[in-house]
């Protein structure tokens, strides 16, 4: 009698130990099934947030390219091209990005090569390039009410060096000592007030030492 329960004991045991090695594998099959699927609707949903991404960065500078289109004509107005003062005011108040691009249509408009970038933030403090007589230029715009920041032109004038570029740092402000000081590398230009005007105007202008 004692055996034939030490039999079925043993006997279930077995039973048991044989459902189990077929359950174990079979719930490790499932949870990578699991994870596959997590890790493909992660891939898939990345790629469509970046798509969407790239088409809202397309639009936005359309829509800024298309702005800074008509801002250019408007400060060629005879009312605005006379008064020089008037056109400062009036760029220090319109949106960033449409500053920049109204810098990188006047460019191109004298038949210069603007390369844009692909998104208007995390460009690492470049707002733009441009081809002068073959040299690989940077470019920064920046919109001030008073005075400069000479630090603003000492970072840029540093990534300039680490580039081995020539710079254009093109602003609204005023250019004070201690911000031409910061940027004396004879390959940063600092580019303001009437030079300034008469870039996006369509006027003669020096700009790294080449009249255009």
């Amino acid at each position: 009698m004692r055996q034939r329960r030490i039999g079925r004991i043993l006997s279930f045991q077995a039973d048991a130990a044989q459902a189990t090695s077929r359950t174990v594998p079979a719930m490790v099959d499932h949870f990578e099934q699991i994870i596959t699927v997590l890790l493909l609707g992660l891939a898939l949903a990345w790629r469509l947030w970046r798509r969407l991404r790239r088409r809202k960065s397309r639009r936005l500078h359309s829509r800024n390219q298309a702005a800074a289109y008509r801002r250019l004509d408007k400060i060629a107005r005879p009312e605005f091209a006379a008064a020089p003062g008037r056109i400062l005011a009036y760029l220090r108040t319109i949106d960033p990005f449409v500053f920049e691009e109204m810098i990188l249509h006047a460019l191109q408009r004298r038949g210069l090569q603007a390369i844009r970038n692909t998104r208007y933030t995390g460009d690492g403090g470049i707002d733009g390039r441009v081809v002068l007589e073959g040299r690989k230029t940077l470019i920064q715009a920046k919109r001030y009410s008073r005075h400069i920041d000479a630090a603003h032109v000492a970072a840029f004038a540093a990534i300039c060096r680490k580039e081995d570029a020539w710079g254009l740092f093109i602003h609204t402000g005023r250019t004070g000592c201690s911000a031409w000081a910061a940027g004396s590398d004879p390959r940063i230009d600092i580019v303001s007030g009437e030079r300034l005007i008469n870039l996006l105007l369509g006027r003669p202008v020096t700009l790294c030492g080449v009249q255009h």
